[in-house]
């Protein structure tokens, strides 16, 4: 059977936003129904665009119709939104783009629509003006929803856009060379041999690989060997900083997808490495990228946040809490999270966050170390959170990181953007003794 590209585009966007769903969950069922990866590609690019772009393609359909599709037409109302951004953004012949939204329209039950959204997209293709969006609201001159805008004007009241505008970005593919299999100069030259072109751009991850142009990683070479993992720059900043030698117990306490559990096993072989994660489905690529790399791990289906439920009551030299956040510094890498998250989630990750890593702390030797990470880029979610837990905890120290600035006096923040990598936080904490601390 053959799916109209412009359909499946339009109903895993309304899923997205109308019903609340992933684009990560969506989008693959999507595409498995496509056979020809050029196909695939288009209709990631498509379903990407429409969520970067979505309150401008909002906007322009207010001015073009007296009011939005709803109900059963909401379907049609996103395949509009498809339609506008194919002529907009994309290098699609308009005739194309127009004539094959059009027929989508039919797919999705909306023969009475036709006509309609024709003239819609030929109003598009014949006003420019109408993405004049210099005096609109903030929301959709950034294209982000008004709360965070609000949010990242408070924290960073320098770098606020910067910060929307790496977030309409295209992520680059990074690759982590698998250094226990061999070495990145070497990778680096398996890649020159088969001509395709990169940078190796971060001093201190001589591991890390930028492709020049996104491809399937799966042709890539040395893939089945374990040669390597996709990873961006910022998260492979995670194992290093843990700093962690094969004498030593590690905990990888909210481990899924694994590839920092990976990460560390490969810098550190022999090191007794437990991953944990609460989510069965997701630890199965833990066990892929296991097998796939040649590591061994000790993996639990477990909550970090409960460890009653499944320590067993010996200490860890070493934690990796890289715990569940808002995801506010991956918007580039997944761009429906903005339309997904509520500014009412923020204080329940951040309740959250607290709880699990007062948990694991208790968890840690001391003389250990743990290193508390996120993919978020607000303070509520990061600095607050290491302020407060060491106001909280006497037997708690702060190992500054040689990346943190003068501003940034409880961890290491990147923004989303920096050397083209997410935007991440870090902090290390040490675990001091305090039986062997002299009273004054």
């Amino acid at each position: 059977m053959s799916y109209n590209i412009r359909t499946l585009a339009a109903r895993s966007c309304y899923d997205v936003v109308d019903q609340g769903m992933s684009l990560s969950e969506v989008l693959p069922k999507a595409q498995a129904l496509l056979d020809n990866p050029l196909d695939k590609a288009l209709l990631q690019e498509i379903c990407f665009g429409v969520m970067r772009f979505l309150p401008q393609l909002e906007a322009v359909c207010n001015q073009l119709m007296s009011k939005p599709l709803v109900k059963q037409l909401r379907p049609l109302q996103f395949l509009l939104y498809v339609g506008i951004y194919q002529l907009k953004f994309m290098r699609i012949p308009d005739h194309a783009a127009i004539s094959e939204t059009v027929d989508a329209a039919r797919e999705l039950k909306g023969q009475s629509l036709t006509k309609l959204i024709n003239g819609v997209l030929r109003n598009v293709q014949r006003q420019p003006a109408l993405f004049d969006f210099d005096n609109a609201p903030a929301a959709v001159q950034f294209n982000h929803p008004g709360w965070l805008i609000t949010e990242l004007q408070q924290a960073y009241p320098q770098q606020w856009q910067q910060i929307l505008a790496a977030n309409q970005q295209k992520a680059p593919l990074w690759l982590r060379v698998n250094v226990a299999k061999i070495n990145p100069t070497d990778y680096a030259a398996a890649l020159t041999r088969d001509c395709i072109e990169y940078s190796r751009p971060i001093a201190d991850l001589p591991a890390a690989i930028k492709l020049m142009q996104a491809q399937d990683v799966t042709t890539l070479p040395g893939y089945d060997a374990g040669w390597f993992s996709v990873q961006d720059g910022a998260a492979q900043y995670a194992a290093t900083l843990l700093q962690v030698d094969s004498s030593q117990s590690v905990l990888d306490a909210c481990c899924a997808p694994g590839g920092k559990t990976c990460h560390i096993l490969e810098l550190a072989p022999q090191a007794d490495v437990t991953a944990v994660d609460k989510e069965p489905k997701r630890l199965l690529r833990v066990h892929e990228n296991l097998n796939r790399l040649g590591l061994t791990a000790n993996v639990i289906a477990a909550d970090a946040s409960e460890p009653d439920s499944w320590w067993q009551g010996q200490l860890f030299d070493r934690i990796l809490l890289d715990v569940p956040c808002s995801a506010s510094g991956v918007i580039r890498r997944h761009p429906d999270i903005r339309w997904l998250r509520k500014k009412a989630d923020i204080a329940a990750l951040a309740s959250l966050q607290q709880h699990i890593l007062q948990q694991c702390w208790a968890l840690l030797a001391p003389g250990g170390t743990l290193l508390y990470a996120t993919c978020s880029v607000l303070p509520q979610e990061n600095s607050d959170q290491i302020s407060y837990f060491l106001q909280q905890n006497n037997d708690a120290k702060l190992d500054i990181l040689p990346q943190q600035l003068a501003e940034q006096p409880y961890g290491w923040q990147l923004l989303p953007g920096e050397q083209d990598m997410d935007g991440f936080f870090y902090a290390r904490l040490l675990k001091t003794d305090l039986n062997s601390i002299s009273p004054k």
